[in-house]
Formats: C-alpha cells, structure tokens, sequence
C-alpha cells in the first residue's frame, strides 16, 4: 500500500479517495470504460449531462479533429433521468464507482426535477450543474453567461437536495470570477472549470461548417494553459474548492491544475484516445508525490510559488 496520502475533500464532507476525476461527456455513463480501468480506482466519473427527458443530441457530423484538441457538438445526448436511474446507476453501484451526476436542463425547473429525482437514490457522490454547455440552443451558454441565471439556478438546486453541489463554467465570459462568485452565493460547494471554448471549423473545398450545427466545444491540450489560467484566477477569488478541467493528457497536467489552486481534476478528451489514461494518471501521482517527497497530495494545492 502507498504511503503517499491521496484523499481530497470536495465540498459538504466529501472526501474523494483521489484526485483524478473523468469529465463529464468524454468517459459515458463510466460502464462503457470498465474493461479499461477500474472505475472503483478513479476520484470520481462525472457521468454524461443528464436531463429530465431523452436527448438525441445534433446531428452529425458532430465531432472533428483540430491541431491539439477536437470540436465536439454532441448536444447533450442522453437516456434521461428515469432510464439513468434505473439502468446505469445500479450498475455503478456494482463497480464501486464515486458518482458524480452531471445535469442539464432548458431552464430552472428542468434542473430541479433531474436532481429532485435522484435526491432519494444510493450511491451519488455529488452533483454538478452544467451552466455552460456551448452545443444547444437553448439554457447552456445562455445560463452561464449571466451571473444572475447562475445563482437562481445554483439556489433552486441548493433547496432540493443536501449532496455536494458543483457548477460547471464556461470560459466565454468577460468575467470568469464574477461568475464563479454568483454560482458560490448561490450554494455552490465547488466549481468545476472550464467547459469547452466555441469554435469552428471550415470545410475550404465545400465552403461548409465542418459540423453539421456549425460551431462547437474545443478541448484538449490547446486549451490548457487557457485553463490553468482561469483556475489559477478563480481559486484565489473564492472559498469553496476548484475542479481542474482543460487538456490534461500527463501527470505534470495533473500536478500543474494542482499547483494553481485546482483541489482535483476532471481528465476529458484525452480518454477519447486512451481510455485507461484517468486510472493510470492515478497511479503515476502517486509515484511523482513519492519520489518527490510530498506525503500527502493536498500539499500541491495552492503551492504555487509566484516570480518576483
């Protein structure tokens, strides 16, 4: 056994037995992964974005490769609630996994019902609102952009359930702290950033959007230092734990996010291309905390060390 203590705490008494997280939208509902990894060994699996009703989500072409990262617009396609709670978490109660529900909705009422219908079931770890979706028309980035929709949102959920709560952000704001606060005055127990960046890509010779809905989510390594700034700046704003999301594809990903004030991080795109990676990313943190000398993995947050 490590001597090296992993454990983080994130938010309401939540202690994760590790840092390493999988991002909502790139890992499934987690079952499709266990062949790869065992979901037991991860921090958490942040299930797909769930809704009250069934999404198909756009169609295709919604997914495209760019230089260091990829578009997606997938739309949020999911079972709903009611097939997710009688379906995929059951079965994740079977695999051990630390479940952390993703929800999505058009507008506050669709946000309440979801975690009104989970409130009463076993094994959910925590819930994070996704604020920040830039692949609908409707709620997503319109949500997310208004501090004032954040905190109405983030109090409503606040009421109906007594689990950790996290809200997902976007980066397309011209304030990321003013955002972060209103979703924390709002009853937030952490934020979760950042979501994707909106992006195009063009098909020159049909002269065409590559995605059939036009624009869509760019991920990856290119949008980490972008990332790393924003948790850096956000993690000194507030007073609730920050979740690390953007390009993590490495362990010194992971312990950056962690030096900049990230208390855990959420491994996204890269499980596209490498699905043991979160599982594996685990065991190498470990190994770096040792031969480093760093007992416990809490000891990185917030160490950064500023020029002068």
């Amino acid at each position: 056994m490590s001597p090296i203590r992993m454990q983080v705490k994130v938010g309401r008494g939540l202690v994760l037995r590790n840092p390493v997280l999988t991002a909502s939208g790139t890992f499934g509902y987690g079952l499709e992964f266990e062949p790869f990894c065992d979901l037991a060994a991860l921090g958490g699996i942040v299930v797909k974005g769930i809704s009250p009703r069934p999404r198909a989500g756009n169609p295709p072409p919604r997914l495209v490769e760019t230089p260091c990262g990829m578009l997606n617009a997938i739309g949020l396609q999911n079972v709903g609630v009611e097939r997710f709670r009688t379906e995929k978490l059951p079965l994740l109660r079977e695999h051990g996994a630390t479940v952390v529900v993703n929800v999505y909705g058009h507008e506050v009422a669709d946000y309440v019902a979801v975690v009104r219908a989970l409130e009463e079931e076993t094994g959910i770890a925590a819930f994070e609102l996704n604020l920040s979706c830039p692949n609908v028309k409707e709620g997503g980035l319109e949500i997310g952009r208004s501090p004032r929709a954040i905190r109405e949102v983030t109090a409503a959920v606040r009421e109906v359930t007594s689990r950790p709560l996290w809200v997902k952000l976007t980066p397309a704001v011209t304030d990321i702290v003013e955002t972060a606060e209103a979703a924390v005055s709002g009853g937030a127990d952490a934020l979760s950033l950042i979501n994707t960046f909106p992006g195009m890509v063009v098909d020159v010779e049909t002269r065409r959007p590559v995605l059939h809905r036009g624009t869509g989510g760019l991920s990856g390594p290119a949008i980490r230092p972008l990332a790393v700034a924003l948790v850096h700046r956000v993690a000194r704003a507030v007073d609730v734990p920050v979740i690390g999301i953007g390009g993590i594809t490495s362990v010194r990903d992971v312990v950056e996010f962690l030096l900049v004030g990230a208390t855990a991080v959420q491994v996204g795109t890269a499980n596209f291309h490498d699905p043991a990676l979160a599982a594996r990313l685990v065991r190498e943190l470990d190994a770096w905390c040792e031969a480093r000398g760093v007992a416990d993995v809490r000891e990185l947050v917030g160490a950064l060390e500023e020029n002068r």
